[in-house]
């Protein structure tokens, strides 16, 4: 197992997810607003081609670290990959589905650890 802590985790996730060029990368502490995660990672994707990319680049950056997820679905439509980590789910949207299930606005109580722009701007 590894022995990154969690917020470590879901920046690796992040990092992966910028390696293959997704737009709009958020990381969202969630803890104490729900039981299913202490994090959220989201981002988008321009096509379902880039969204099975980032979420397999995802899935190899942490399986270097020994990190396995419990479950990835929506893999085979690529509109909406989720990927649980258990502490950490990460959500690979194409852009309309991420327009459309707006969670930053459903998690709007949440800290948000890192936005994309943050990140360009350092």
């Amino acid at each position: 197992m590894s022995d990154l802590s969690i917020k470590d985790i879901a920046l690796l996730a992040a990092d992966a997810a910028d390696d293959k060029k997704a737009e709009d990368i958020d990381v969202l502490n969630v803890q104490g607003l729900t039981v299913i995660a202490d994090y959220f990672v989201l981002c988008s994707a321009n096509s379902d081609q880039q969204v099975r990319a980032i979420a397999r680049a995802i899935d190899e950056k942490l399986s270097e670290k020994g990190l396995e997820p419990k479950k990835i679905a929506g893999m085979d439509d690529a509109r909406w990959v989720l990927m649980d980590y258990a502490d950490v789910i990460v959500h690979v949207f194409h852009k309309r589905e991420r327009e459309y299930y707006d969670l930053e606005r459903l998690w709007s109580d949440a800290e948000k650890i890192l936005r994309q722009e943050d990140k360009e701007n350092e």
